[in-house]
């Protein structure tokens, strides 16, 4: 049986106060099984995002808790949240965040001040097929490329969980689908928990559970019992 991995409990995050208060997250619940290959889905504005953050560790609930591999993340000091993100998450971002002075090789090299035990720098540029370019400046780079070393740099930390924010959402279409068909396996093949938030109901097809958001509010959770692989799909 599968083993509960992640876990929100009646989760509100507010942000703003008086005539600006905005309600982003508005009392959640779910949860993922360990190795699920997961798509928060929904509009901008739903709160898909700030869900993410939150799983992250880089945003606190004001009420609810958020429940990882038994610890509460929602309830960590700064110090045991800092050692939560670089020892569990890894982060995938719509837009790189590469540092622009360094190389493929040296981006994804940068993790071993984060993690003593990361995974070595050349192997990770390698299975994402970057390894002749590793001496390339992101500047160099195709926007694809730049992404795939995004990855690279997240798999060194070795996490337990990927959290992908729009991470096909600045590629072209043949390009997205080489980042998703990674992101898929590293789950399927992997055993990797990948968790994804997007706009593109297709790529929810591809995963084993699909979280809908709107207006900061789940309306539905679905499971697909045999997802669609990337190549399936009619884009």
């Amino acid at each position: 049986m599968a083993k509960t991995q992640v876990e929100f409990k009646d989760v509100v995050r507010v942000f703003g106060k008086g005539d600006g208060r905005q309600v982003a997250v508005d009392h959640v619940s779910f949860t993922i099984d360990e190795g699920e290959f997961v798509v928060i889905l929904g509009r901008s504005g739903a709160g898909k995002s700030t869900v993410l953050n939150m799983l992250g560790g880089m945003d606190t609930p004001d009420e609810g808790q958020v429940i990882v591999d038994g610890k509460e993340v929602s309830a960590m000091n700064d110090s045991e949240l800092s050692s939560y993100r670089a020892d569990t998450i890894g982060f995938i971002f719509q837009f790189y965040n590469l540092i622009p002075g360094l190389t493929a090789f040296e981006n994804v090299a940068l993790v071993k001040d984060i993690k003593k035990n990361s995974l070595d720098a050349n192997e990770m540029l390698e299975r994402v097929g970057l390894s002749d370019q590793k001496n390339k400046f992101p500047s160099q780079m195709s926007g694809g490329q730049q992404q795939r070393v995004s990855i690279a740099r997240a798999l060194a930390k070795n996490p337990r969980i990927i959290l992908g924010d729009e991470p096909t959402g600045a590629l072209d279409s043949e390009t997205g689908l080489i980042v998703l068909e990674m992101l898929q396996k590293l789950s399927t093949e992997e055993g990797n928990t990948v968790i994804l938030v997007t706009h593109n109901s297709d790529i929810a097809k591809c995963a084993n559970k699909v979280i809908h958001m709107r207006n900061g509010k789940i309306s539905s959770v679905r499971t697909n019992e045999v997802p669609l692989s990337v190549r399936e799909i009619e884009w």
